[in-house]
């Protein structure tokens, strides 16, 4: 004879503790916290600069994934990218990357992070004090600026060849790149 008050208690237990490790598992968009994760994680705050450079400034995150493999990016824009607009966005991601910019990590309250412009993920919410990752020039001028609790390079340099592999819609308003380094 099943149980069904303790089936129903350890079926329970087994979601949320499921549901706690893919939790962790992708905090941030990362699978891991490993080199390749970690040089595609820092390609991926180039390429929404680049993004909002080409597509203009009203282009934003609306998530993220990031493995070993490919990193993918959704973010906001209302069609079908052009493969100009494709190439103009790795070509300035790449010359970022040749450049060889610092990558920065400052704490500051929430609302000073704000005040400076730097981007969030839509949706997420943020502790009073966050972290922030500032991709910048030897004059000091940001090309990019996000809130993030990830692991990032230092220096992009050594990130290798940014390459958009496919751009796709994902809903209405929403875009999605997946893209490499190699």
């Amino acid at each position: 004879m099943i149980n069904r008050k303790l089936f129903n208690e350890q079926m329970k237990a087994h979601q949320d503790s499921s549901r706690a490790g893919a939790a962790a598992k992708f905090k941030g968009g990362l699978a891991d916290t490993g080199e390749k994760t970690t040089q595609l994680h820092t390609a991926h705050h180039l390429l929404l600069a680049a993004l909002q450079k080409v597509l203009g400034p009203e282009v934003h995150q609306r998530g993220s994934n990031i493995t070993e493999e490919r990193l993918r990016i959704d973010f906001s824009f209302d069609r079908k990218m052009t493969d100009e607009e494709k190439s103009a966005v790795e070509k300035l991601v790449n010359e970022w990357i040749q450049v060889n910019h610092k990558v920065c990590r400052r704490e500051m309250p929430r609302t000073e992070a704000e005040q400076l412009g730097a981007e969030m993920e839509f949706g997420t919410k943020y502790p009073d004090i966050v972290s922030v990752y500032v991709i910048e020039d030897d004059n000091g001028n940001a090309i990019s600026k996000e809130f993030c609790g990830g692991p990032h390079a230092e220096q992009t340099s050594g990130l290798g060849i940014f390459k958009i592999q496919k751009e796709e819609a994902v809903a209405a308003g929403v875009r999605r790149i997946k893209a490499t380094l190699s």
